[in-house]
């Protein structure tokens, strides 16, 4: 089984670009999108065809508010349910979770908030960490789950170029990385680091100061597991060829037996 995960920061922008061919071409079973910025109710008939391609389904996740955040799953997988939200209205409001269950798991398609500058966000990003980990255990109690997507935090210093220079700024402060340490010790994997250990891999570049072509980036995107799936993880990648959007795809691998 193959799901690939991204931020396309706007299906709309995407589609114009090579969206398509890329869909087409790498066959994953299961696409867990964000940033979609398009409204449930506005979403347009070119993108909500998408799921007539070799069989898959579209589930759609907008924000109340047009052209803001939101999440969609793209899959040929008949899921037993699918769950819009986590329980909390803010970020319920703004389409940042669903959850997405399989026969062997559950997936859990991921907005996280940006804590923003000056981390006037830090707190709502904080309770929306804790609130997020508490729903994947509950899951958790009756199969093993996979939460992937944008968490919009590089986890150690060598998760993005300049540790140093940006220690108190959005997605490196202490506190949103020690949240996600908390949430990881839990019993979760950061799946990337099951198989690579070295810098400068990174999923989100800035478009300013030509930092994609210098690989001056951040890594973003996550796929997590809990622990019990980890003899089922044959591999965890960054499709950084993928140019698109400011993010790149990521792309998980199980073996299905």
């Amino acid at each position: 089984m193959k799901i690939i995960s991204w931020n396309v920061n706007g299906i709309r922008a995407v589609m114009r670009k090579d969206f398509l061919e890329f869909f087409n071409k790498s066959g994953a079973d299961i696409y867990c999108l964000q940033e979609i910025k398009v409204h449930d109710d506005d979403t347009p008939d070119e993108i909500r065809a998408i799921g007539s391609f070799s069989g898959y389904k579209t589930y759609w996740n907008g924000a109340e508010r047009k052209g803001y955040s939101g999440t969609a799953i793209i899959s040929r997988i008949e899921p037993l349910s699918v769950q819009k939200g986590f329980g909390m209205k803010l970020f319920d409001d703004e389409g940042r979770v669903q959850t997405f269950e399989l026969a062997d798991f559950y997936l859990v398609n991921v907005y996280s908030p940006n804590s923003k500058h000056g981390l006037l966000r830090l707190a709502e990003k904080l309770e929306f960490n804790e609130q997020l980990i508490k729903h994947c255990e509950n899951l958790r109690k009756k199969k093993p789950v996979i939460f992937c997507g944008d968490l919009n935090v590089a986890h150690k210093e060598i998760d993005l170029s300049n540790p140093k220079q940006n220690t108190e700024n959005p997605g490196f402060s202490i506190e949103e990385r020690t949240s996600f340490t908390e949430q990881l010790d839990k019993g979760y994997l950061d799946t990337f680091r099951m198989f690579n250990q070295e810098g400068g891999n990174y999923t989100w570049w800035a478009y300013r100061f030509n930092c994609r072509a210098r690989n001056i980036g951040w890594r973003l995107d996550y796929f997590v597991a809990s622990k019990e799936l980890e003899k089922k993880i044959v591999s965890s990648e960054i499709l950084a060829n993928v140019e698109d959007s400011d993010h790149c795809p990521i792309e998980l691998e199980l073996d299905a037996k």
